[in-house]
């Protein structure tokens, strides 16, 4: 039997450029819990936006080890990331795994970066919308336009450029599955338009799962609470690295291997009944919706 492994604190103080490398963090993100997939996702093709490192690593390899091939989408930046998330897939699980850099703020290479992916999957069984950034400002006054602009671009209007494009390549028993967070249900002093991107992507699963519930492609999302990825050392001061995670009721913040199991579950035929919901893996938070 496994023995359980209690997950510790983020207590170092570090910083790195928006919006942070993973191979740069300290300790790194523990994405692969080390259990055995059992081929639920058997050559199910997935495209994973922001799949390089943080939730999107974990999630991508979650899926190889339970048989998938993989696409991950991620800016040209995140390459060494995504060369590490793409060898380990290949070299451990033996499952394909494409790397498409791609700036999702642009709609012609979210739809370049689809087209480039399905020559060689042929069709999408699975899209994860992934990827967000985030920039911390102390009140609304201290939000800058071009990041304003740039957080709605990358969160919410590249979930609308993708799904388009990925929708023709998508059947029947198909699946879509987006990425909120908490602080779409309780909101962020700090984080006043990530929030409203996080809030707009429910509203957007929900609506498009009631207009693809006809074609039988199901939308579901996760909504995470505070999870140890690059996008931390990237946006936030020394100091609050450190203190990351410890308000939540479990007083840390998660590794991004405890939240992949929720998109394997959304993936899968486990979760066939289920579309328009969120899963709340939050550390305990209670929220509502």
């Amino acid at each position: 039997m496994q023995k359980s492994n209690p997950k510790k604190p983020i207590v170092k103080r570090q910083s790195q450029p928006h919006p942070g490398m993973e191979y740069k963090m300290d300790p790194l993100p523990e994405f692969d819990d080390g259990t055995s997939g059992n081929n639920k996702l058997f050559n199910k093709k997935c495209v994973i936006t922001g799949g390089d490192s943080g939730i999107g690593r974990a999630v991508a390899i979650a899926f190889a080890k339970h048989g998938a091939d993989v696409a991950i989408m991620h800016l040209k930046s995140e390459t060494k990331d995504a060369s590490y998330t793409a060898n380990y897939i290949r070299e451990k699980f033996k499952r394909k795994c494409l790397t498409v850099a791609a700036d999702i703020s642009k709609e012609d290479q979210c739809k370049k970066a689809i087209e480039k992916i399905v020559k060689e999957f042929k069709q999408i069984d699975v899209l994860v919308n992934n990827a967000a950034v985030h920039y911390p400002a102390e009140d609304i006054s201290k939000i800058k336009t071009a990041n304003l602009i740039k957080t709605f671009s990358v969160n919410i209007y590249a979930m609308f450029w993708i799904t388009q494009a990925a929708l023709r390549y998508m059947k029947k028993g198909s699946s879509i599955i987006n990425t909120s967070s908490v602080t779409a249900y309780r909101g962020s002093p700090e984080l006043l338009d990530y929030s409203a991107t996080k809030g707009a992507i429910v509203s957007f699963t929900r609506s498009l799962s009631a207009s693809l519930m006809k074609k039988g492609i199901r939308v579901n999302g996760v909504a995470p609470g505070p999870v140890w990825t690059p996008l931390i050392p990237g946006s936030f001061p020394p100091k609050k690295v450190s203190e990351f995670g410890t308000d939540s009721p479990m007083k840390r913040p998660a590794q991004t291997e405890e939240l992949s199991p929720a998109y394997v579950f959304l993936a899968s035929k486990d979760a066939s009944y289920m579309s328009g919901q969120f899963i709340h893996v939050n550390g305990g938070e209670i929220v509502n919706g």
